[in-house]
């Protein structure tokens, strides 16, 4: 179809470009451009992408909010749509920050996990919104369905900040990476200016990744809207 769905849009092709560029530069900075760190050595590297992926979560999950709300509000189910893929690839992107985190404490904490306040609230965060497409997948009447999902996503939210800000409200072993540096945490480190920048490109990165990907997951619930539709009129 020319102007439908199905139609690939210019800017979404834009932003695919630029994310597929973004992901070589950011990878080209993080394993040649930065320096490697003078006490966990290449390891240290797995942070950047660890804390992007953390960030890219937790953003989706609070589009789901925002997404919630319009769709109280408004009723329109592309926000349905909107708040369902942003849960999606935040469960993703926090599934990959976790395993990440973990592959990073092997060397370092001599394990693959410990049940760091970081590390738990963290988990249960993964489990509230995995929750959330096992009890949506049990609910048939799609309106029904929509405001479940809605009411669910904003109440859920509430395990985000909660994760955010669990190593700078109890003490823990998880270094602090973002706004500050904890020298008795485990494995603390200060980044240098090259760190920092590639820190940040690579947070703005999966950041235009996560975008490309939920303008994609958007399209798609459309296109099974519309299969789904065409599937009743042809059955009636």
């Amino acid at each position: 179809m020319k102007n439908g769905i199905s139609s690939w849009p210019k800017a979404l092709i834009a932003v695919d470009v630029l994310a597929l560029l973004g992901l070589a530069f950011a990878s080209y900075m993080v394993f040649v451009y930065a320096p490697i760190e003078a006490v966990m050595g290449p390891v240290q590297k797995v942070f950047y992408f660890h804390v992007a992926t953390g960030w890219v979560g937790m953003l989706g999950f609070g589009a789901a909010v925002v997404a919630g709300i319009a769709y109280l509000i408004t009723r329109k189910t592309i926000w349905d749509l909107v708040g369902l893929g942003a849960i999606e690839i935040g469960l993703v992107f926090m599934l990959i920050n976790i395993a990440t985190g973990s592959i990073w404490a092997r060397p370092i904490w001599n394990t693959w996990w410990t049940w760091d306040p970081r590390l738990t609230t963290a988990t249960i965060m993964e489990l509230v919104y995995a929750a959330y497409l096992m009890l949506r997948g049990g609910v048939e009447d799609p309106e029904k369905r929509a405001r479940f999902g809605a009411i669910y996503a904003i109440i859920g939210f509430i395990s985000v900040p909660l994760t955010f800000f669990s190593i700078r409200i109890y003490r823990t072993i998880h270094p602090l990476v973002i706004g500050g540096n904890d020298p008795t945490a485990d494995g603390s480190f200060a980044m240098t200016p090259a760190m920092s920048t590639t820190f940040m490109v690579s947070l703005i990165v999966f950041t235009v990744v996560y975008i490309s990907l939920l303008w994609h997951r958007i399209r798609l619930g459309q296109l099974g809207e519309r299969v789904e539709r065409l599937r009743i009129q042809h059955s009636a």
